[in-house]
């Protein structure tokens, strides 16, 4: 994230320049400083950043621009988030998606994954105001490495080839009938259940298919095409 905001298309064009090094990664929504979801993570940074427990973690691979707030509730609403939900942002920025999945929505947790501690720093700032207490965490970890196996419902803000680059991710540790949303971007030739406008946002929604169906052959056809 950024401290002054972008206009959606320099955020775009940003997204498109550096936005995940070698292959885009995660944004999300927050202020100028990527997802609150990411995109939310951070920029291309020459050094590595390093995780809460010491571990090293690669150098951010995007730009932040944080989610609109329009698009979050958005995001939250066509998820039907609910009391017995745990929502996982991925690219989780300033914390905004997790603290309202839990502030509005009234989910049961709501987890947050950024590989950039900075960001970690203000989610956890953000979080000590919501009043939300101990059901939003914030991990400083790289989401494509991290456990997300009991999400029912998973946030993104990330480029299409970082959708696509997930994507078999999501249909291995998820179980059939977790919903995903993307802020912005879809996942290629997997087509989404719905696309919903908010205030200028596109948002994507997808439900993972059980094995052998032919909506799951057609996401891991789409994952194949990166």
């Amino acid at each position: 994230m950024k401290t002054q905001r972008l206009s959606y298309p320099l955020a775009l064009a940003l997204c498109f320049s550096g936005y995940y090094a070698t292959a885009p990664t995660i944004g999300q929504a927050q202020q100028p400083s990527a997802q609150q979801s990411e995109p939310a993570a951070g920029a291309n940074a020459a050094s590595s950043e390093s995780s809460s427990d010491g571990k090293q973690l690669r150098s951010p691979d995007v730009v932040y621009v944080p989610t609109p707030h329009e698009a979050v509730d958005a995001m939250l609403k066509v998820a039907k988030v609910g009391k017995d939900d745990v929502v996982y942002d991925l690219g989780s920025g300033d914390g905004r998606i997790p603290i309202m999945a839990v502030q509005k929505y009234n989910a049961a947790r709501a987890i947050g994954i950024d590989i950039n501690p900075e960001r970690i720093k203000e989610a956890q700032a953000n979080l000590k105001t919501a009043g939300v207490g101990d059901r939003v965490r914030f991990l400083n970890e790289d989401l494509f490495e991290a456990n997300i196996s009991d999400a029912t419902v998973v946030t993104l803000y990330l480029l299409p080839s970082l959708n696509l680059k997930l994507l078999p991710k999501l249909l291995a540790e998820l179980k059939p009938g977790t919903r995903i949303v993307s802020h912005a971007f879809d996942m290629g030739n997997w087509k989404p259940q719905q696309t919903v406008k908010a205030d200028g946002s596109t948002v994507y929604f997808w439900t993972i298919p059980a094995k052998g169906t032919p909506e799951y052959n057609a996401a891991v056809a789409a994952a194949n095409k990166i």
